[in-house]
């Protein structure tokens, strides 16, 4: 069985992530979800609220295969919980050329620490591809229309944050 990781924050998870979600889905027999809780960032949503965005996004919104997807947290390196799951790969999405930069280096890194992980590199479809997070809680928290960027429970989430 191949098994994939696929770090990041999902703070919240949108609709690119969740296009990079698929595609992986489409190399990979599993794939973790890992969203992190670092000290060096600060996040909108906890580390529980983002678990239970992601879960419901994932499951109960999108009906994808809780067989195949294993949504995690870490505050560990990435190559520990590929170690970990028995993932040969990590996937990371780019939605411009501007990300590719950091996450070239960053893969140059885990190779370093790890030279039987590879790096994924996946786009989100083009329609996808301007979502952020931060776009996203900026649009919600100005009373704009976010249901084409994240699932509705997402939408509801970032209701509650900013009522």
């Amino acid at each position: 069985m191949k098994t994939a990781v696929y770090p990041g924050t999902f703070d919240p998870i949108t609709y690119g992530h969740i296009d990079v979600i698929k595609k992986s889905l489409k190399i990979f027999d599993k794939l973790i979800v890992a969203t992190t809780d670092s000290n060096n960032k600060d996040y909108f949503f906890s580390i529980e609220e983002r678990m239970d965005i992601i879960n419901n996004s994932l499951f109960k919104d999108l009906k994808l295969e809780k067989k195949r997807i294993k949504v995690i947290s870490f505050s560990s390196l990435t190559i520990e919980l590929c170690r970990k799951y028995k993932a040969k790969a990590i996937i990371r999405g780019l939605r411009a050329v501007s990300d590719f930069e950091y996450e070239f280096q960053l893969a140059g890194m885990n190779k370093k620490l790890n030279a039987g992980i590879e790096t994924m590199f996946l786009m989100s479809d083009v329609e996808n591809q301007i979502i952020s997070s931060k776009f996203v809680k900026e649009i919600a928290n100005l009373g704009g229309d976010i249901e084409r960027f994240v699932t509705k429970y997402t939408v509801k989430m970032l209701k509650n944050k900013y009522l």
